[in-house]
């Protein structure tokens, strides 16, 4: 991922929340044939490794699994984005000079990737990723209110996935290029839009004092 300066983001920890909050991601791996990716979910067990670990399952019909990758995978992250008009500028009104851009968060993180069949660390995957988005609800689905045997074949129908990540490459372009007026002008234009998106890019541009 191109990364200028102004825009690469090193702090893992807001790292790790981008990948967490992204929810689903796009799996990519480079093959005898060609590329191939998978919009999938997975989860971030940031106890295992330096920077982390991926966790998912992908179907067992996906030939993904069944075609090695060459090199490492790739699993992308994207955070929150919103477009940004040129109409927000100081420079609209004094020469006209400026352009439309698009603010975004986006992680790509890399890692040899493991393609697993055994049911116990199916179950136990399955059962953590349930757990995780069934949290905030009121009334929780676990893996464990469905019966044991259709759990079993129902696991039968998938491959689990783990990456240990071995690098990151992360962005968070906000308006950071730009002038302390200039950021100020699409915060508060980002902030007034009735698109949650937006709202929520807004919080990430940087304050009036440059970083």
């Amino acid at each position: 991922m191109y990364i200028p300066p102004a825009f690469r983001e090193s702090d893992l920890p807001f790292i790790h929340e981008t990948m967490r909050a992204a929810r689903l991601a796009s799996l990519v791996t480079a093959t005898a044939g060609g590329l191939v990716c998978t919009p999938l979910p997975l989860f971030l067990d940031e106890r295992e490794g330096e920077m982390g670990t991926l966790h998912g399952h992908v179907a067992k019909a996906n030939p993904q699994w069944r075609e090695a990758p060459a090199g490492e995978a790739l699993a992308i992250f994207m955070g929150p984005d919103a477009y940004v008009t040129p109409s927000w500028y100081e420079g609209k009104g004094r020469d006209g000079r400026v352009v439309p851009t698009w603010n975004y968060v986006a992680v790509h993180a890399y890692g040899p990737v493991e393609f697993y069949d055994d049911p116990d660390r199916l179950l136990d995957v399955v059962t953590r990723l349930t757990d995780l988005h069934e949290a905030p609800r009121p009334r929780p689905w676990a893996v464990g209110d469905a019966p044991p045997d259709f759990v079993g074949a129902q696991l039968r129908g998938i491959v689990g996935v783990r990456l240990p990540i071995a690098r990151i490459d992360a962005k968070r372009k906000m308006s950071q290029n730009r002038t302390a007026e200039d950021r100020a002008n699409v915060k508060e234009g980002l902030s007034r839009s009735a698109d949650a998106r937006d709202r929520q890019a807004a919080g990430l541009i940087p304050g009036l004092v440059p970083d």
